[in-house]
């Protein structure tokens, strides 16, 4: 069953990002913390273009949430919208502004995290 709801909390990370993707946010990363952090499984990390979008992008989120049985566990920042986090526990999710993103840069912080692709696969069509 845990593996189950690990593969739960990983898909509901991928689709996090590709939400914020195509909700404009840019640098969007999702890092494996599995064996690296003992607080969490997932990062989810992107860059807004303002405080509206990144309010925006995470209320999505927060919607999409209910669909993986995930309930919010807490979250911060989010009147202000310079770096918004939402804790589902094995998943966070980070919305940052420019300025705080550099700023804090978890990447670097998290760097030896496994990056997990999240784009989606374009397929060639055969002519």
């Amino acid at each position: 069953m845990a593996k189950t709801k690990t593969t739960s909390e990983r898909k509901f990370a991928i689709e996090a990002a590709r939400l914020a993707h195509d909700r404009h946010c840019t640098d969007i990363v999702v890092l494996d913390l599995k064996g690296v952090s003992p607080a969490t499984d997932f990062f989810v990390i992107a860059t807004s273009t303002s405080d509206r979008q990144g309010k925006s992008v995470a209320d999505e989120i927060s919607d999409m949430a209910k669909q993986y049985d995930l309930k919010k566990f807490a979250s911060a920042g989010y009147e202000q919208g310079r770096w918004i986090l939402i804790d589902y526990i094995n998943v966070v999710v980070h919305l940052f502004d420019p300025e705080m993103r550099s700023y804090y840069d978890l990447e670097m912080l998290w760097g030896d995290a496994k990056k997990i692709r999240w784009q989606r696969v374009k397929r060639k069509i055969k002519k």
